[in-house]
Parts: C-alpha cells; structure tokens; sequence
C-alpha cells in the first residue's frame, strides 16, 4: 500500500491558497507496515481551542520556521516524540482552511513500525494508531455537514476505539486514501448514513 502512496503523491498537484491567512502544518504519518497505520493525537481537554479533538500531530507555523514542512516535523517532536531524521517524507496533500482562519498543508511521511511514540501532557491527552484499511472500509460513523463561508462540506467521520475521527483530519485522510490509494470515499452522504450538522 505505501508503494502505490508514494508513486500516485508524486504526479499530485495538491491545491494551494494564495493569501496571507495565518498558516499551520502537520503531519499523516504512516507506518510502515503491510497496513500502515497512521498516527492520531488526542488533544488535551484542557486547551482553549479544539480540546478534546483528535487531530494529526501539528501546529502554527513559527516565524522562525524556515518552512511548513519543518513546520510539521518540529510539531510531531514536540508532540509526539518523532524525530525528524525518524521521518521519510513523501509529500504534501492540498492545503484546508481551519474554522478558526488557519491555512493548513499536511505532509504524508513514513515512520518506522517500532518507533517509540510518547504524547506530550501538556498539549495532548493521548497518541494512538489506526490501520488505513479500517477508513478504507468506510464504515462510518456519521456524515457531518460543515459549514464555511457560507457553504457546505459533507465530510465523513468514524468511530475507533471509541474515539470520533472527524471535521478537517476527516477531510484530509479522505484525500490521502482517495489520491493515494483509490478508496473512492464519497464526500457526499448516501441514504443510510446519519447526518450531524455544526
């Protein structure tokens, strides 16, 4: 499965904004495993925007960050434990807009299958992996429709382990497994699933 992300990611032609808007990375890392399981992050419920969320290892980029993709690499040490050097880099998705303004371009790397992930207390609640196959499934929780500028987005959201997996992280393995991996995830919602609306 990662072969086939890596050689689909490199004729990709993610979309970019062009504005000024306040910009932020992050990063869908992979295992690299015969299933690959990406890396979700609970955040701390104890943060004053999107406590509780689950959420791809991530943040604002610094002035000091020379790049988004350091952007996303610095973020993931400091969340998560993963070093950098630790990361094999395929490439960026298309950038989304956050309901709070922020600009933001994920970065699809590869992590080794033994690394060690330690969740930082003071930004996050809990790290934890789910297979690719089990959104491939899409077996899904919910379709939520989110409304931006005036327009709506029927995006999916799943239910693992107890955790919901949904709004823009949704959004944007939607995108890696539909580009990457030929899921044909429907962003539309069909007859049997249930609706919720923010």
């Amino acid at each position: 499965m990662l072969r086939k992300i890596r050689q689909r990611l490199q004729d990709f032609e993610p979309r970019r904004f062009p504005t000024n808007q306040p910009k932020a990375s992050v990063l869908i890392a992979l295992t690299d495993d015969p299933d690959p399981e990406v890396i979700l992050t609970k955040r701390s419920s104890r943060l004053s925007t999107h406590s509780g969320e689950i959420a791809f290892p991530g943040g604002k980029h610094d002035d000091t960050d020379p790049d988004l993709l350091y952007t996303a690499l610095r973020e993931a040490h400091e969340e998560v434990g993963i070093v950098p050097e630790a990361v094999d880099v395929i490439g960026p998705l298309g950038q989304v807009v956050s309901k709070h303004g922020l600009q933001v371009t994920p970065w699809v790397g590869v992590i080794p299958r033994e690394i060690e992930l330690v969740a930082n207390p003071g930004e996050l609640d809990e790290v934890f992996s789910v297979p690719l196959s089990f959104f491939m499934q899409d077996q899904r929780y919910s379709t939520d429709e989110i409304r931006f500028k005036g327009k709506s987005t029927f995006v999916p959201a799943w239910e693992y382990q107890g955790h919901i997996i949904w709004g823009l992280t949704a959004y944007m393995l939607v995108e890696l497994l539909n580009t990457g991996c030929d899921a044909n995830i429907p962003m539309k919602p069909r007859p049997e699933h249930k609706i919720r609306h923010f």
